[in-house]
């Protein structure tokens, strides 16, 4: 095997593969990235035995063929080597290296036979259907912040895709929660979407994923089946596992009747927040929430390191309310908010709380309170 690339196409290739090899691996060959070149072009594939991502690349392929080589190591050395370099790579399968030519470096690489290398089965999927770029990295990334990172509950290690009714009919939605928040992102349901069965994608997966959605006008590819989702763009294909559970009925949990009403500088409230917790206990970081007639009084009470309290002009306009939450919880939810104000709607001090972002109902997120 003998091909030539740009450097700037090879970095981005090779970036996006090495990214899922996992840094600690019992199996050598998962170390790999697997280089194949054929045609015009020369494909890189990595995997961790979950997750499966193939970039493909433009080249000038002299002799096809395979290999593989460390995916770190290979990553290192293009990003080491000047913008602009063509950089050439030759396979010498029967002495088991790869040579990375680029000006005047030279490295020699040690390979392992491509026939070691684990393929992801491909599977039958249930549903094909295209979204736009930006419609998911909405969906996915005003999410994530709510999965759970406890072992114990795996179902909740990931965000929950599956269609739903929702407001003027069935909906493209992401739910994750960690049993202390919720977020419920909708989406105007796909074309051919409809028979799409619901998957919980692994949080590894969406991080890989926003890779692949960068580009606000690229039309996504997206396959599901019981077992495995597929995100495809004409360079990428990302194949993952899905998480094998059942993802709680998280309807149950979303407060319907919640009429005290909230209306809030979304920036402002998140910075008052993050200054008053300041003196907040790392362990508990709770902070008080005082609501009287468009006054909202924000405090911390922490006895081994001091107080604070700061003073918000909001609009509100039903009876006093004290209620608490850990402050981290309230600065991940305001900073979702993508207009200026957040409406929050609360029924008591021991309730969850709703917050939304003014009258759209399309991202809905859900903190329980503590006590303070």
């Amino acid at each position: 095997m003998k091909f030539s690339i740009e450097r700037a196409a090879l970095l981005k290739a090779v970036s996006q593969a090495q990214s899922v090899v996992e840094r600690r691996n019992t199996i050598p060959i998962l170390a790999n990235v697997l280089i194949e070149a054929e045609g015009s072009e020369v494909s890189f594939r990595a995997t961790d035995l979950d997750i499966e991502v193939l970039d493909k690349a433009p080249a000038q392929v002299e002799r096809a063929g395979s290999t593989t080589v460390a995916a770190t190591t290979l990553h290192e050395i293009v990003r080491k080597l000047p913008d602009g370099a063509l950089v050439s790579l030759t396979a010498d399968n029967a002495a088991g290296r790869l040579t990375v030519e680029a000006g005047r470096s030279n490295f020699s690489l040690a390979t392992l036979p491509k026939e070691d290398f684990p393929v992801m089965a491909s599977s039958e999927y249930a549903s094909n259907f295209s979204a736009n770029a930006a419609v998911l990295r909405r969906l996915f990334d005003k999410s994530k912040f709510a999965i759970s990172t406890e072992e114990t509950r795996y179902y909740l290690n990931g965000v929950y895709m599956h269609i739903a009714e929702g407001d003027g009919g069935k909906k493209l939605r992401c739910v994750a929660t960690d049993g202390h928040r919720l977020a419920r992102i909708d989406a105007d349901m796909p074309a051919d979407a409809a028979d799409m069965p619901g998957v919980i994608v692994p949080r590894k997966t969406v991080g890989e994923l926003r890779k692949l959605l960068e580009d606000d006008d690229m039309m996504i590819a997206v396959s599901v089946s019981e077992t495995k989702v597929r995100f495809a763009t004409p360079q990428i294909t990302l194949t993952s596992k899905v998480i094998d559970g059942t993802f709680p009925d998280y309807t149950r949990v979303i407060p319907q009747g919640n009429t005290r009403k909230l209306e809030v500088d979304a920036a402002d409230f998140a910075r008052a927040v993050d200054r008053v917790a300041t003196v907040s206990s790392e362990r508990s970081r709770a902070v008080k929430l005082q609501l009287d007639e468009d006054r909202l009084i924000l405090s911390v009470n922490a006895p081994d390191s001091g107080a604070a309290e700061e003073e918000l002009a909001v609009a509100y306009s039903d009876e006093r309310l004290e209620i608490g939450f850990n402050a981290k919880y309230l600065l991940e939810i305001a900073s979702q908010v993508d207009r200026e104000n957040a409406v929050f709607l609360f029924n008591s001090s021991g309730d969850p709380t709703l917050m939304r972002e003014g009258n759209d109902t399309s991202a809905v997120y859900v903190v329980m309170p503590m006590r303070v």
